[in-house]
């Protein structure tokens, strides 16, 4: 049994982790190595160019709707190299904050959906439109604080495509190989150290905390506090079955679930940043650049949540 739960608990899901991450680097790295990158960055270039950022960072925006950690890996990249400076670093990572959460829109849709019915709607639509407010901010952010870049130079001659590809590979498996190790090696600690402290009851009391000092949450009904709590845990499911079950007793309007899972949803950014976020951005980046780019990424997220979720609260009053 001891075998079966360390597998479960884990071996599995770090497998799993590891494997996403070094196929979005791969990923990143065969389309830098290819110069793929410059035909995605067109698809971004017009935002990119009104926020004042390069090409890799239009390229990273572009990436995300397809791969977070391929964006993140190809901003990794050329901060390691230099190319980035720490700013626009953190500018292009915060600009990446819509396509990074239309990846996930559909699972979250289909999750809410058939146990809210109509109202997931609404929930959705908020937290996308909490997104698009955090990408938009970033863009007048980074057009007030970065200068104008300079043109980019007239790319080379590209090669005959047999040994473009050829040199294109071997030049991304270099890289591959050379960045894979570090990958490991920040990332396995960092969830063994997360998964340490969840089986610790760590998490459990910062939950309990919450709970016991959230008294000014007392606009929100007492039936949706088990959503509140449920949310805290970072568990979407658990909390939309909570939801679920108050919307088929009827004693709470739809407006009002719909107000308790945002609400949860920004309680629970401390526990998301440090469970799910920290042990994927330590495969690319430093970890103090990794801890920047977190409570930047999380704090802007749940201030876009908090002013969505008061409009919404005052407009269904």
């Amino acid at each position: 049994m001891e075998l079966v739960s360390l597998w479960h608990d884990l071996l599995w899901p770090l497998l799993r982790l590891l494997c996403g991450l070094a196929f979005g680097l791969l990923l990143a790295n065969v389309l830098e190595a290819l110069r793929w990158t410059d035909h995605i960055a067109k698809l971004a270039r017009p935002l990119a160019q009104a926020a004042h950022l390069r090409d890799v960072a239009g390229a990273s925006f572009a990436l995300s709707f397809v791969s977070a950690s391929s964006a993140n890996a190809l901003l990794g990249e050329h901060f390691a190299q230099g190319t980035l400076s720490r700013r626009e670093l953190l500018l292009a990572n915060l600009f990446n904050s819509l396509p990074a959460y239309l990846l996930h829109t559909p699972t979250i849709f289909f999750l809410t959906f058939p146990v809210l019915g109509l109202p997931a709607l609404t929930y959705v639509g908020l937290t996308l439109f909490a997104a698009a407010l955090r990408t938009l901010f970033t863009l007048c952010m980074a057009r007030l604080l970065l200068p104008k870049p300079a043109a980019p130079a007239p790319a080379a001659p590209a090669p005959a495509p047999a040994r473009r590809w050829r040199a294109a590979l071997e030049k991304a498996l270099s890289r591959f190989r050379r960045r894979l190790p570090k990958l490991v090696y920040f990332t396995v600690p960092m969830y063994i150290l997360m998964l340490a402290l969840h089986k610790l009851g760590f998490f459990d009391l910062a939950q309990a905390w919450l709970g016991r000092h959230a008294s000014w949450l007392a606009f929100i009904q007492p039936e949706a506090m088990g959503i509140i709590v449920l949310h805290l845990a970072a568990e979407l499911g658990a909390a939309l079955g909570a939801a679920g079950a108050i919307m088929v007793s009827g004693s709470m309007q739809a407006s009002d679930v719909v107000l308790a899972l945002l609400v949860g949803n920004i309680l629970s950014t401390p526990m998301r940043a440090l469970r799910h976020q920290l042990p994927s951005y330590a495969a690319f980046y430093a970890p103090q650049t990794a801890l920047l780019l977190i409570v930047a990424n999380q704090g802007l997220r749940a201030l876009s949540l908090l002013l969505v979720s008061y409009g919404y609260y005052l407009f269904s009053q």
